[in-house]
Parts: C-alpha cells; structure tokens; sequence
C-alpha cells in the first residue's frame, strides 16, 4: 500500500505536428480583444478598416510581430464566417467592440463573390470525388455521394487536429484574385506573402 510503482508522465504523440503559428497568433488576439475577434461560433464581425494599424499598438504586449498580426488578420478576414459577417449596412467594429463604420455595397458584393467562388469550388470537388470513388470496386454509395465539407477555420483554431489545412491555406487557392477584398477589409495590402513560412 502506498508504496506502488509512479506512473510515467504520458508523453507526447510521436506523430504530434506543431499548431500553426497563425492559429496562436489569432488565439492570442481572441483572448485580448474578444468583441473584435469572438471565438466559434459566435458569428464574426466586420472589422474596422484599418484595424491592422490599432493592432501594432498592441504587438509589443501580445508577444506578436508585424508580420504575425498580418498573416493573423489576413487569416480571420478569409473564409465564410467572416465573409458572412460583410453585409451592406452592417456595422464595422474596433478592438472594443465599438462600432467604426459601416460596410459598404462593393465590399458586400466582394464577399458574395468570395462565397460563390468557394462553393463552386467546393462543388467541383465533390463531383470529381464522387467520380473516382464510383472507378474504386470497393466503393460504396454512400461514401460516394457524401459531399467534401470544408472544415471551418474556427475549428482549426480551436479543436482541430495539428497539422490540418486551414481556411486560410484553402483560401489562397481558392480565390488569389479576390485576396484584394479581403486585404482591404483590415487595410492589409494583399500584395505581401500571407505564407507564414514565407
């Protein structure tokens, strides 16, 4: 009694990959700012434009450099939660929560455009999955059928596995010529490389 054997301390998966670096940045920017940058799935709000600037302030106390809080705006600004969020009308929002202009027709029209561009991609994939599963003998109807899901980028930022593809990656094939709208959305110029291994 009491004199059993201690147990070792479980270590870590051999195969564990390491979480992206953007996907930290963005959680430190939902723990210091969450009116701007609410966690899933709380709908996401259209940021101030700008909103790129107001964070450099900050860059020194989130332990973040330039380029981190870049590639994390440029990541939160991509995909179809926040692209939701671009109504025309709606209310654009600072660090705080407070609202700092409104979104306008033409950036609503771009994020429509966006949407439309992902689930026409997203369609084709499926189709041509569906395709080849119908070629593989072991293939059965059901798998076949099943539609390519495109996995949130909250999730990747909150519970999915290491080593995923995020929205953001998905997004940079997805629509190169449509980074512009979502570069201006947070006054990120989306001429610079948004790979953080870049």
């Amino acid at each position: 009694r009491g004199g059993g054997a201690a147990r070792p301390a479980a270590a870590p998966a051999a195969d564990a990959k390491p979480v992206d670096p953007v996907v930290k940045s963005i959680g430190r920017l939902q723990k210091r700012f969450p009116n701007a940058f609410p966690k899933n799935p709380a709908p996401k709000l259209p940021l101030k434009v700008g909103i790129f600037e107001d964070l450099v302030v900050h860059a020194k106390d989130l332990s973040l450099s330039e380029a981190e809080l870049r590639d994390a705006i440029k990541t939160w600004c991509r995909g179809s939660r926040y692209w939701k969020s671009l109504v025309e009308g709606a209310a654009r929002v600072d660090l705080t929560g407070a609202e700092a202009g409104k979104v306008t027709a033409q950036e609503a029209a771009g994020a429509q455009r966006l949407q439309a561009h992902r689930a026409a991609k997203s369609a084709k994939a499926a189709a041509a999955s569906a395709d080849s599963q119908k070629d593989t003998p072991a293939a059965n109807s059901a798998s076949a059928a099943a539609p390519v899901h495109e996995a949130p980028q909250e999730a990747s930022l909150e519970a999915s596995p290491p080593g995923a593809q995020t929205e953001e990656q998905a997004a940079r094939a997805d629509a190169p010529s449509d980074d512009k709208v979502a570069a201006q959305s947070a006054n990120v110029s989306a001429t610079t490389p948004t790979d953080p291994e870049a």
